[in-house]
C-alpha cells in the first residue's frame, strides 16, 4: 500500500516507498535562497527566493512565497509567486494566488478571484495583451448620410 515491500535475511518485511508517492516540502517559517533541484514533487508553505528545478509538481500553498524562476512539470499555486514560470504541462493558479512575472505553460486553469497579472505563453504561441490586440484593430471612418 506504501511502497514495495522487501524481505530482509531475518524474516522482517521492510517497506521502501516509491518515488512517485514522494513529497518535499518547505513548511511555513522556513526561508531559502539559492538554487533548489528535486527529483519528487515538493510543497512550498515558507520562501524561497532564486531558483527552483522540479521533474515533478510544484505546489505554492496559501502561505508560501517564491521570488526568482521555476521549471517543472506541473504547478498549483495558491500563495504568491513573482518571477518565470516554465511548467511543461498544466499550471493550476487558485483563487487565492497572487503571480507578477511570465508564464510558460502548455495548459493553464485560473480560478476566479486569482490575481494573474503576468506576460502568458501557452503551447508554444504568444498571449496578447488586451491593449496590443485593440492597439492593431485600424480605425475606420463611417459616413453616414442624410
Amino acid at each position: 500500500m506504501f511502497g514495495k515491500k522487501e524481505t530482509t535475511t531475518n524474516n522482517h518485511e521492510t517497506h521502501t516507498p516509491s518515488s512517485s508517492n514522494l513529497i518535499n516540502s518547505l513548511v511555513a517559517g522556513t526561508n531559502i535562497e539559492g538554487t533548489i533541484f528535486a527529483s519528487s514533487d515538493i510543497r512550498i508553505d515558507g520562501t524561497i527566493t532564486g531558483t527552483l528545478h522540479c521533474t515533478g509538481k510544484v505546489i505554492i500553498g496559501q502561505e508560501g512565497k517564491v521570488v526568482g524562476d521555476i521549471q517543472c512539470e506541473n504547478a498549483v499555486v495558491e500563495g504568491s509567486f513573482d518571477g518565470t514560470l516554465n511548467v511543461s504541462s498544466t499550471l493550476n493558479v487558485k483563487e487565492t494566488a497572487s503571480i507578477k512575472g511570465d508564464i510558460n505553460t502548455n495548459k493553464l486553469l485560473v480560478q476566479n478571484g486569482a490575481v494573474f497579472n503576468v506576460s502568458c505563453n501557452m503551447g508554444g504561441s504568444k498571449i496578447k495583451n488586451i491593449n496590443d490586440v485593440t492597439a492593431a484593430i485600424p480605425e475606420v471612418e463611417v459616413e453616414i448620410a442624410n
